[in-house]
């Protein structure tokens, strides 16, 4: 379904991968550490950001999301990626068959999701046995009273936001769908309010809240988890 606000923020937001894409590229390499011949997915695409970081790196990527504005956003910036294809899907259910995908992975987009459970278990069915599920996304804090004043801000700032998973839930979710996390990491991102809210189209009585809400310590932490599907027959 079509969503206003993204018609109105998407550009913005490409255009904040776009200067960001070479450190992330890189970030993203060092960490998958890929072989060169993947085929590999990226699931909640947004403006492209893992799709075209994985793009030197691997086969073929195909990436999905469910917002045509931004999918219009990341075909603009895709001359440069011709490994690189397009769909709009539902991430919980992809019309994808089981198995062929060596690289299955996400960025930044757990926490928009609903039904995160479902969107991992996806992630590891499209993921062939021995292949890779990644997840990038901003953790929740260990204290849960400081975990609900944040969700509470980033709702106000990003209706789309529904809960930053902590560490232990994510850990649970990938190892619920027989996966075994051999990889991660944790980096800490600062943050100018006035430009994070901007880059949700948060005005007016909107912003207004958001900014009443926001964390004194604008910081946050990106957990990256590397996971391998184990074969049945391992």
């Amino acid at each position: 379904m079509s969503d206003d606000r993204w018609s109105r923020t998407a550009a913005r937001l490409a255009e904040l991968e776009e200067r960001r894409r070479p450190a992330f590229t890189e970030a993203v390499r060092a960490f998958l550490q890929p072989r060169g011949d993947e085929r590999a997915i990226d699931v909640g695409t947004g403006t492209g950001a893992l799709a075209f970081a994985l793009s030197p790196f691997v086969a073929e990527v195909v990436a999905i999301d469910n917002s045509p504005e931004l999918l219009e956003q990341a075909r603009l910036r895709a001359g440069a990626f011709p490994n690189v294809t397009f769909a709009e899907g539902d991430g919980t259910r992809l019309d994808v068959l089981p198995g062929v995908f060596d690289i299955a992975g996400c960025a930044r987009t757990l926490h928009h999701v609903p039904r995160p459970e479902r969107f991992v278990a996806e992630l590891a069915r499209v993921a062939r046995p021995s292949g890779s599920v990644l997840v990038i996304d901003q953790i929740a804090p260990g204290d849960p009273l400081v975990a609900v004043e944040l969700d509470r801000f980033e709702r106000a700032r990003d209706p789309s936001h529904t809960r930053l998973l902590p560490d232990v839930d994510v850990r649970s979710l990938l190892e619920a769908n027989g996966l075994v996390v051999t990889r991660t990491q944790f980096v800490e991102e600062q943050r100018d309010l006035d430009r994070y809210l901007d880059l949700a189209g948060c005005v007016g009585e909107r912003r207004e809240r958001a900014a009443a809400l926001a964390p004194r310590d604008h910081g946050a932490i990106v957990g990256w988890y590397l996971a391998s599907k184990h074969s049945l027959r391992a």
